[in-house]
């Protein structure tokens, strides 16, 4: 099957249809609405949360029903990424903060087949993104072995501050957050006294679209990690 872009039937603003997907008959990418891609996290992704800064959302098809998603958007410090790759502004780069995808895509290596399906898109449709990070963190088992199978350079591990509370993990941010602006903040904020404490490893990876970008990267590239190891 030949993958393609997957193009509006309305034309914009610019005499063409717009881009909102890739991938073929059977199996593809394509934009959704926020809340369904909220709502798909929640119920599925281990964190049981969504990001509020991403802007990109992307469902997952198989035999043209929804059974994952993808969300693109900023780090949880957004300015930062001048630091990790020089001269990088605010609207050039992007960070995959959620994925999920059903068990029951029947599809060999889907998740990085969605990814690069993805990546197709934001080319196409976000010329100015220069590059993607995403982390894997030792909860998901594999050490980012889908990232890898996508072709991500890899960029070190750190350790980070988790909380799990009544069987769900919050990052640590959540603690020092203003609770009035999230619920997720406030309730663990409410019961920290039965929340446990867990510090967690984190995988850098990130993707150059723009391959000129890489000698930018301020960040030592490092062989893979094995899961094995």
């Amino acid at each position: 099957m030949e993958n393609r872009y997957i193009l509006s039937e309305q034309i914009s603003l610019y005499g063409e249809a717009d881009c909102i997907g890739f991938g073929n008959d059977k199996f593809y990418i394509k934009e959704i609405k926020r809340e369904i891609a909220n709502d798909i996290i929640i119920k599925n992704h281990y964190s049981k949360n969504f990001y509020n800064a991403t802007y990109i959302h992307l469902g997952i098809y198989f035999n043209n029903i929804l059974m994952g998603c993808l969300q693109y958007g900023y780090a949880m410090n957004p300015a930062s990424m001048a630091s990790v790759v020089e001269g990088t502004s605010i609207d050039e780069y992007l960070e995959l903060n959620r994925m999920w995808l059903s068990d029951d895509i029947l599809i060999n290596f889907a998740e990085s087949q969605a990814i690069s399906f993805s990546i197709k898109y934001i080319k196409r449709k976000f010329p100015k993104i220069k590059w993607i990070q995403s982390f894997a963190d030792e909860r998901c088992g594999g050490f980012g072995i889908v990232y890898q199978a996508s072709s991500f350079n890899y960029y070190g591990e750190h350790s980070s501050i988790f909380w799990t509370l009544e069987n769900e993990i919050y990052h640590n941010s959540l603690m020092t957050r203003n609770p009035k602006l999230r619920k997720s903040a406030a309730y663990l904020q409410s019961k920290k006294g039965n929340a446990v404490k867990l510090e967690l490893r984190q995988f850098r990876y990130i993707k150059f679209i723009n391959q000129k970008w890489k000698k930018k990267c301020l960040l030592t590239e490092m062989p893979y990690p094995k899961h094995y190891n």
